[in-house]
């Protein structure tokens, strides 16, 4: 087993279609543009399915597989080189063959192992996790790191919500689509960001989970009920309490105060709620790297594109703190990343 922290070479993502802007989405939805711009604060999203026609236009996997190839672009390595593959999603496109599977082909990989986790907003910090012990194993040199989801296979675009009343509003309005992706090397190589540590651990012992997206088969998918459901309220509430204590259990960890972080890539929920996370999390001398104002809650590709951001901007001895966490649950995860 290595006793280095393997490196972050490069990252990659990719939106489908054009931005979708709050008026656009207002139009198709019949939700007030005002209602989405105060309450969730995004202004813009990306959708993987047309609003008008609802055809589909790219999957859960064309999107990994392109944020893969740019990641491997970006982090100046080929196909040849990965030798693991693992993809964190909420929405996989098929139960089986598994999305990472799926991907691996478009990618023309072959012979490597593939891993597909099953989660939300924690799915991405999970798989640099496993990605990170794989590396860590002393047995591989190079892998890629994937997070993804369609969101909009949830929009019901029959349906007109402008009666719903707030807590339905959220799913309608919440989310998009995308995917992101990261190369992890065993020795520094391209962006060369040590991935320092890794923070997964659920904690919702006796909790009601805060979202639930069900699975539908055969001889329950015409029931009534939704197949996503979330407690928006008791996320506004748990969210920024636990936000808090990730980061400052991940400062303890590492033995470093406050003050030694640059960068701060906080949970990424809608507009609104990021601006208020960060102002509760009081790293005011690190620079914040988010995103889901302008794309949409894209849940596993999120820390993707705030990583993607991040790479370019650090320099030598710099560090940055990522802080996640999935209301399914309540799973706390984050990550910390260093240029050396």
């Amino acid at each position: 087993m290595t006793t280095h922290p393997p490196h972050l070479a490069g990252a990659g993502s990719a939106l489908p279609g054009e931005p979708v802007d709050n008026a656009a989405l207002s139009a198709a939805l019949g939700v007030s543009a005002e209602w989405i711009e105060l309450f969730i604060g995004t202004r813009t999203r990306h959708f993987a399915r047309d609003l008008v026609t609802g055809e589909v236009r790219r999957s859960l996997a064309d999107l990994c597989a392109q944020a893969a190839e740019e990641a491997m672009a970006n982090g100046g390595v080929e196909a040849a080189d990965i030798e693991f593959l693992v993809l964190g999603t909420a929405t996989p496109d098929h139960l089986m063959p598994t999305t990472a599977s799926q991907v691996a082909d478009l990618l023309g990989l072959d012979q490597l192992p593939t891993y597909q986790l099953q989660s939300g907003c924690a799915g991405a910090v999970q798989a640099l996790d496993l990605a990170r012990h794989l590396i860590g194993s002393g047995e591989f040199g190079c892998g890629l790191v994937i997070g993804g989801d369609v969101c909009t296979k949830h929009l019901d675009l029959r349906r007109d919500l402008s009666a719903a009343a707030p807590s339905d509003l959220v799913n309608g309005v919440l989310f998009g689509d995308g995917a992101g992706a990261a190369v992890l090397t065993a020795e520094p190589h391209g962006a060369a960001v040590a991935l320092l540590r890794t923070l997964n651990r659920c904690t919702g012992l006796g909790r009601s989970p805060g979202q639930i997206i069900d699975w539908f088969g055969l001889a329950d998918r015409d029931e009534d009920r939704q197949a996503l459901t979330e407690d928006y309220k008791a996320i506004e509430e748990s969210v920024p309490v636990m936000a808090a204590e990730i980061l400052w259990e991940l400062l303890d960890t590492l033995g470093w105060a406050a003050d030694d972080v640059d960068f701060l890539l906080p949970p990424q929920l809608s507009g609104r709620m990021t601006r208020q996370i960060a102002e509760h999390l009081a790293l005011p001398s690190a620079h914040e790297i988010s995103c889901v104002a302008l794309t949409g809650n894209n849940g596993n590709a999120l820390p993707f594109l705030q990583i993607e951001q991040l790479l370019p901007k650090m320099g030598s001895g710099q560090k940055a703190l990522a802080v996640a966490v999935e209301s399914s649950k309540w799973i706390k995860a984050g990550f910390a990343l260093e240029k050396r």
